[in-house]
Parts: C-alpha cells; structure tokens; sequence
C-alpha cells in the first residue's frame, strides 16, 4: 500500500539528499504512481534527440524525476522545513503546514 503524496504541482520544496542537498525548488511535474516529483532546476540529465525533418539532432539538458523522500516542503515565513497536514474544516479537507498551521495552496 502507497503513502498519499502530500506534496502538490507548485510547491517549494528544498532537496535532502544528493548532488543538489539544500537546493530550493518549485514542483513542476508530480508522478503519485511512481512517488516521484520534477523539481525546477534540479536533477538535470542530458537527453540526446534524434533529427528530424525541419531541425537537427542535439543534446538538451532537462530536469528529471527525483523520490518525494529526498525532497521536503519549505515555510517561507519560518525559512525552515514543515510537514505538510491534511485538516477537516466543515466540510472539506485542507491541505495546512504542520508548525504555522497556515493553509497551503
């Protein structure tokens, strides 16, 4: 049984581990399935592209996924790390930083 992603497309988040430890980033692309998350100038991977009709091959560098366990979500207002909480209020489910309580978008 998977965990539920509590991270969303749009978060800052800051990166725990690796090559890019302590980078701060905002989510682009989120992959529940594969509990993986594409995070704005991190990770990056060259990819080769072959050529085609109207354009030659070349060589881009993108951003590619990394796991939800190595990134975790950043409180601008503390300038620190929060849990992201799921909250019930009336009847519906709030998405709130765990330290602040405020909501998150």
């Amino acid at each position: 049984m998977r965990n539920k992603l509590r991270l969303r497309r749009g978060d800052n988040v800051i990166v725990l581990t690796g090559k890019y430890r302590g980078v701060k980033g905002r989510i682009l692309k989120v992959f529940p399935k594969d509990e993986k998350v594409i995070v704005e100038n991190v990770n990056f991977i060259k990819k080769t592209t072959r050529a085609r009709q109207n354009q030659p091959g070349q060589i881009i560098e993108k951003e590619a996924p990394i796991h939800v366990s190595n990134v975790m979500l950043w409180n601008d207002k503390l300038k620190e790390v929060s849990k992201p909480v799921i909250k019930i209020v009336g009847n519906s489910r709030v998405r709130v930083c765990k330290k602040t309580g405020d909501e998150l978008n």
